[in-house]
């Protein structure tokens, strides 16, 4: 039963009131000093506080503010017979929910007290939720007592207190993502923004209007005016994932963001400024790409103040029952089942897999796992695995009998992993350890057929 504190000191009013507030089911408690009120509200902790703007001993602001000191979720409802701006305008910058004019309307309060009580339950609702994401990302949940993992979680701890830009490497699926997260969700200011950005995903264009944001008229799309990323970040945390794939133009244009903290909407000559941190994270090995030509190397190395580069899991073997057991816990809560035992030998099975798409490969395996389950019990038939010798026999089949060109070679695998995966793009990207406008590329130059399209 919800509780109200009434803090009232005409005793007709109070009694009335009181009165009204019972029959709606509600838990009443009463004073008629300020004092008296301050001492139940210590007390009780009441959702919520019907004021009295005028009290024989404490101005009712004054309670007001006191009240939001000790609890800041508290909604107060100030009551007055006095309606004049200047005290209004006092209450709600001191905190009041609502301001209501004696003789109160006691609709209006009804329908005060049901919204007061909706935007406390959505508070909390929002508080819990923030909670659980911050939890979702905390160091505890990257999984993994590996000496390499053990590394991973050492620089997390000694880069989250600052701001200094960081670089993940690591292939496709070992949890670069999560561990910018983990960065965000333990520093000073996890309740700032997290924004992700994939670089692959979008065309240059796009993604410098993404980055900085336009004005409206900047192109022919532009219709309104829009915020770019690091104007939406704040004093958070920008993750540019697969930051290897952006155009030298792009690279230049970032690299001054990064040394002046300043940037301009495209289109727009305002000069705007911005705190946020970047974490960037590639598949690719930027000091290769530096070598070639193809990326800054100032560039390369204001992102790489920190590099933390996360193991495959095949270096990482050990961590492989742990993961299950953190993954099956994971999946069986998401699809509300209880598949959660795994024979020795299908963990041995597991252990010996190559994982090429790491853990998130591991994590789709389980998960086919778990639907196709019957009981509680993982077997071998429902992982997504086919036979050695079958997969030995089509990779050898992949090898020309004849000598031919490179590319000829790469044309066949990349058709054959096209045909494995059914046409997901995704999936073909994360094996094949490049990016999604790569691989379009090279599906158009070689003329691929593609079943379906994700």
């Amino acid at each position: 039963m919800a509780m109200i504190l009434v803090i009232e000191d005409d005793s007709l009013v109070s009694r009335t009131l009181v009165s009204h507030l019972k029959k709606r089911g509600l838990e009443v408690k009463l004073a008629e000093t300020g004092e008296e009120g301050l001492e139940l509200f210590q007390e009780f902790q009441p959702e919520l506080v019907l004021l009295d703007i005028k009290l024989p001993d404490i101005n009712g602001l004054e309670v007001l503010k006191q009240i939001k000191y000790e609890n800041k979720h508290t909604s107060v409802i100030i009551m007055t017979a006095f309606d004049d701006m200047k005290t209004t305008v006092e209450a709600i910058k001191a905190g009041a929910f609502e301001y209501l004019v004696k003789p109160l309307d006691y609709l209006e309060l009804d329908l005060t007290i049901d919204k007061a009580f909706q935007m406390r339950a959505l508070e909390e609702k929002v508080s819990y939720l923030i909670e659980e994401k911050q939890k979702e990302y905390q160091i505890d949940n990257i999984i993994g007592r590996s000496p390499q993992m053990r590394e991973v979680f050492k620089m997390i701890g000694s880069v989250a207190n600052t701001r200094t830009n960081v670089l993940i490497q690591g292939e496709s699926g070992t949890g670069k993502e999560l561990v910018a997260k983990a960065i965000h969700y333990n520093s000073p200011f996890k309740d700032e923004p997290f924004i992700v950005i994939n670089c692959s995903a979008i065309s240059d264009t796009l993604l410098e209007s993404e980055l900085f944001g336009h004005v409206k008229g900047a192109f022919t799309d532009a219709v309104t005016e829009t915020r770019g990323k690091f104007e939406i970040a704040g004093k958070g945390t920008l993750f540019l994932d697969e930051i290897g794939d952006i155009s030298p133009n792009l690279q230049s244009k970032l690299l001054r963001v990064i040394e002046t903290r300043d940037f301009m909407k495209v289109g727009g000559e305002k000069i705007l400024k911005t705190e946020a941190r970047i974490i960037a994270a590639t598949n690719q090995n930027l000091k290769e790409l530096v070598a070639q030509g193809k990326f800054r190397e100032d560039l390369y190395y204001r992102l790489k103040v920190v590099e933390i580069t996360l193991p495959p899991l095949r270096e990482r073997r050990e961590d492989i029952p742990d993961l299950v057991a953190y993954l099956l816990e994971k999946i069986n809560r998401e699809l509300k089942k209880n598949v959660r035992k795994v024979p020795p030998e299908v963990m041995e099975y597991l252990m010996n897999q190559p994982w090429k798409g790491n853990v998130r490969e591991l994590e789709n395996a389980l998960t086919r796992a778990v639907i196709l389950a019957k009981g509680d019990v993982i077997l071998k038939e429902h992982l997504p695995f086919e036979p050695a010798a079958q997969v030995q026999a089509q990779e050898k089949s992949l090898i020309p009998k004849e000598l031919v060109p490179l590319w000829e070679v790469e044309k066949r695998y990349i058709q054959y992993v096209l045909e494995v995966t059914k046409g997901s793009k995704t999936r073909a990207c994360q094996i094949l350890e490049i990016s999604r406008p790569t691989l379009d590329k090279k599906i158009k130059d070689y003329n691929l057929k593609v079943e379906t399209s994700d």
